[in-house]
Formats: structure tokens, C-alpha cells, sequence
């Protein structure tokens, strides 16, 4: 029990609390401070949105179902592995952050654009705010880092669930 409260708190408060906190004050300011109507794809930036709550919920749902993730909320293996995280909490909370990445990947596309197409004229790369270069920068190093980690709980999940071998450490 200790380690499923452990594993999901350290995940809600960082997948869901600070990274979607940052990422709405990244929505409302950086359009005002370069002087762009909105973001750049609307549409995708609802969908980013709305995976958010959705991922949540697959997450939670190992309460009810046998248990949550408790293999920590880096879920190194082989703890993560089925044979020491047994239940359908560790796979939940596999797909929850695949979905997770899928948003964080959509927002950072969305803000690197919004930022390099819709400036204002006159809104150089020099005259943005420190607040839109963070932003910019943050989401490029989400471009790089989380297909990596999504690509890694995608092995995880075929390790746990299809007998994969990818992390072994025999």
C-alpha cells in the first residue's frame, strides 16, 4: 500500500499537477506576449488538453481494479516487471503516461509553432520575453526527451504483457 501511495502521488503531482500547470500558463501568456490571437493549432491544443483528464483516470483506476503502480514513479525494472508488479495498476499507469507524452508532445509542437510563426511584426527571436524563450526551450527538449521515454514504457508494456525481452537483466 505504501508503495502504490508512494508511485501515485510522485506521478499525480508531477504528470498531472505541475507539468499541466506550467503548460496553461504556457497557453495564456505566450500568445499575449508575442502578440499572436491564439495558439497555433487550436484544435490540437483541446485534444492536449483533454488527454490530460482522460490519462488521470486511467492512472486511478488500479484503485479500484487490484491496485495501483507501485513500482515508483520511475518505474525502473525489473521492479516494473510483472513478475515483481503484479496487477493491472502498473499497465494502467503505463498507458495513462503514454498518453501523457502523446499531450506533452502535441503542446510542444503547438508552442513552437505559435511561437515562430505567429510573432507580431516587429517580434524578433531577440525581443521575445524570457518567459516565451523558456517556453520555446522547455518544449524543445520535451520534442527530444519524450518520445524516448514514450518509446521506453511502450517496451515496458511488451515486456509485462507480451513477453518481451527488452529489459532483461539476465
Amino acid at each position: 500500500t505504501y508503495n502504490q501511495m508512494f508511485t501515485m502521488h510522485a506521478s499525480v503531482m508531477i504528470f498531472w499537477v505541475v507539468i499541466p500547470f506550467l503548460t496553461g500558463f504556457g497557453n495564456y501568456l505566450v500568445p499575449l506576449m508575442i502578440g499572436a490571437p491564439d495558439m497555433a493549432f487550436p484544435r490540437i491544443n483541446a485534444l492536449s488538453f483533454w488527454l490530460l483528464p482522460l490519462s488521470a483516470m486511467i492512472a486511478i483506476m488500479g484503485f479500484p481494479l487490484g491496485g495501483a503502480a507501485a513500482a515508483g514513479w520511475t518505474s525502473y525494472s525489473p521492479l516494473a516487471q510483472s513478475a515483481f508488479s503484479k496487477g493491472y495498476g502498473t499497465d494502467l499507469w503505463i498507458v495513462a503516461l503514454t498518453l501523457v507524452g502523446t499531450s506533452s508532445i502535441l503542446g510542444a509542437i503547438n508552442f513552437l509553432v505559435t511561437i515562430f510563426k505567429m510573432r507580431a511584426p516587429g517580434m524578433t527571436l531577440f525581443r521575445m520575453p524570457v518567459f516565451v524563450w523558456t517556453i520555446m526551450v522547455t518544449s524543445v527538449l520535451v520534442l527530444m526527451g519524450t518520445p524516448v521515454l514514450t518509446s521506453a514504457l511502450v517496451m515496458l508494456y511488451i515486456d509485462r504483457n507480451f513477453g518481451g525481452s527488452f529489459f532483461n537483466t539476465a
